[in-house]
């Protein structure tokens, strides 16, 4: 989550001046809603009666007069630390509390009625589903109905998720996000104002073996169908002259299952693809296409002279990872706090271990750089469900009493504190084999190319390289 600050609203504040300041919180560079001092003072009060004081993050304390422009910025920049760290913590961060505040203060600030609404929501092969909700429901309730529409059973309705989407002018999709739990999908894409953004149903695991859990019904079965066709078609499967030909025959005898497992085996099966980026690997400001799936990230580029190359970076070698943003200055190099930015600049950097005593960092420049490190943390969520010898029927969220409750397979990958800001200088790392923590990414730092220990995901599936892999 990022805060910005808008034209300050002349109304009483907090210290009793004339004025007080809304603050803007975005997600992905989206505006999210619009929220004062006193409201989230008062989310504050409200988790810390439920969870104790000892459990929440220092709050900015109250000023008796008008805050200077100065005293302004330095809110903000407190106020969206403590957000970052509510929304990190596994406990705070799933509450009911936390994520219905930001779902009320979203209806609120788009001004969106509660009321009956048809929401389209589309297949991956573009096939669209029309469904009644209303404008207040949350991302849970809106895949439910999706689901009952389609006829999905309800185990295997988390086997799927939701995911905001801008549809290009070819017809592919360019993933924005992962619908999250704090959202009203209906206020979400409408907010928007563009008709480029539509929200589509697709898989919500890397592991291929769940698909056996999906094949066995006929809906699930039909779904998994659509989206590998359609993955190929786009060119994200990579599929040679004679594959596709056996596909297009197992297609013809509309043999789906068949045509599936013959799917498993081609590369880049089940990943989702990003759009063009930058990355620093091999080189500076090399041009690459990342995807991300079977616990890797795929970065395909095209060097000078040279054809189409592939580079590999497993998460289980990935020690931690970060997303940063930066806003460049507007031209004169200075801004007044909070005015006159620039569009944020997002970078995935992560820290790879090359060698059994190497590790570089390697960064990935992508507005979607948030997206892919999503996608890092579910990867890691599953190899850790995996290694626990858990199920991904587990791993899946339920509703509880009303609420949205982590199973007792999530809760085991909780994450202790987080990391110290690593030094990418350093010469090599003590203990390559101690395994890390798994902190779920929830939002990114304050806009600076300085790594802050608020911006650095550990990863528990990190495992090192022994003597055997060399």
């Amino acid at each position: 989550m990022h805060f910005s600050i808008p034209e300050t609203e002349s109304r009483s504040g907090d210290g009793g001046g004339s004025a007080y300041v809304a603050y803007n919180i975005h997600v992905n560079g989206v505006l999210h809603c619009r929220v004062r001092y006193s409201q989230l003072l008062g989310l504050h009060e409200q988790l810390r009666k439920e969870y104790g004081a000892n459990v929440l993050p220092a709050f900015p304390p109250k000023k008796l007069f008008s805050l200077t422009p100065a005293e302004v910025e330095q809110r903000r920049e407190q106020l969206e630390k403590y957000m970052q760290a509510v929304r990190q913590d596994p406990l705070l961060g799933s509450s009911e509390t936390f994520n219905s505040f930001l779902r009320r203060a979203q209806q609120e600030t788009q001004q969106v009625p509660t009321e009956e609404v048809s929401l389209e929501v589309l297949l991956s092969n573009g096939q669209k589903v029309l469904v009644n909700v209303l404008t207040s429901d949350q991302t849970e309730d809106v895949l439910e109905a999706v689901a009952a529409k389609l006829d999905l059973p309800d185990d295997l309705i988390g086997y799927f998720s939701l995911f905001l989407v801008r549809e290009k002018e070819d017809g592919t999709f360019s993933f924005v996000r992962k619908l999250q739990e704090f959202e009203l999908p209906y206020v979400s894409v409408t907010s928007l104002r563009s008709q480029e953004y539509k929200i589509v149903l697709r898989k919500s695991y890397w592991d291929s073996a769940y698909d056996d859990d999906v094949m066995e019904n006929r809906v699930g079965l039909n779904l998994l169908y659509a989206q590998t066709v359609s993955d190929i078609e786009r060119g994200w499967i990579l599929v040679t002259k004679e594959q596709h030909r056996q596909l297009k025959s197992l297609q013809e005898k509309v043999s789906k299952k068949e045509f599936l497992r013959l799917a498993q085996t081609l590369r880049h099966y089940g990943y989702l693809r990003f759009d063009a980026c930058v990355a620093d690997f091999p080189e500076k400001d090399c041009p690459v296409v990342v995807s991300a799936g079977n616990s890797e990230l795929s970065l395909q580029l095209r060097l000078p002279g040279q054809q189409l190359r592939e580079g590999s970076f497993r998460v289980t070698r990935m020690r931690c990872w970060r997303v940063t943003s930066s806003v460049p200055l507007p031209s004169g190099g200075t801004s007044s706090p909070g005015r006159g930015r620039g569009e944020v600049r997002l970078e995935l950097a992560f820290e790879y271990l090359m060698s059994k005593d190497r590790l570089q960092w390697v960064t990935i420049t992508s507005p979607q750089a948030i997206m892919m490190s999503i996608c890092l943390q579910s990867m890691v969520d599953e190899l850790m469900v995996k290694k626990s010898g858990g199920s991904i029927r587990k791993m899946l969220r339920r509703r509880v009493g009303g609420t949205l409750r982590r199973s007792d397979s999530q809760q085991a990958v909780k994450s202790p504190p987080l990391l110290e800001s690593p030094d990418a200088s350093r010469e090599s790392m003590v203990k390559l084999s101690s395994k890390l923590s798994a902190v779920s990414l929830r939002g990114i730092g304050s806009p600076s190319t300085d790594a802050s220990a608020s911006d650095v995901h550990g990863n528990f599936a990190f495992e090192g390289i022994g003597d055997e892999d060399l």
